[in-house]
């Protein structure tokens, strides 16, 4: 079963982001707290979503979806972003990350979203071979950057004349 994210799901979601950090081998990196997970998903301006994937027979959380919204300059409508999609080992092949990806893909389709991106590792072959069966295509022509910890402070404090 696919639902909503509430407030209730954050513990379960903090533990699955772990999860998630550990098995790309970047734990150190998680540093949400759930505090911060709670305020971005559903404080005053929510600057993310989530969505559940529970075990159907125990209704216990064993994945999940957060996703934002982008936008296209070329095509003049928003997208989503998938940030994080997520399900436990124990519980894959159970159809639970097709069942996050079909619920954004509708959430696309009825806004009139254009897009639902998201990157993945290049070393991650389940992941890739399972969102090409999909129909997922990789983006080779572009290249990720990203500005973080201390090269974003310098950049932050340099001057613009």
């Amino acid at each position: 079963m696919i639902r909503t994210a509430t407030p209730a799901d954050i513990p379960a979601v903090h533990t699955l982001i772990r999860e998630l950090a550990a098995y790309e081998k970047a734990l150190e990196e998680a540093r949400a707290t759930e505090e911060q997970l709670t305020e971005a998903l559903f404080g005053e301006r929510p600057a993310a979503y989530a969505h559940i994937a529970t075990d159907d027979t125990t209704g216990e959380v064993v994945g999940y979806a957060i996703w934002f919204l982008n936008f296209s300059t070329w095509r003049g409508v928003h997208g989503i972003y998938l940030e994080d999609l997520y399900v436990r080992p124990t519980a894959r092949g159970a159809g639970h990350g097709k069942a996050l990806l079909t619920e954004l893909a509708r959430i696309c389709v009825a806004r009139g979203y254009q897009r639902l991106e998201w990157s993945v590792l290049d070393w991650n072959t389940p992941a890739i071979t399972f969102y090409e069966s999909l129909g997922a295509r990789p983006q080779d022509e572009w290249t990720v950057y990203r500005l973080t910890d201390e090269a974003l402070v310098k950049v932050s404090r340099m001057t613009t004349h």
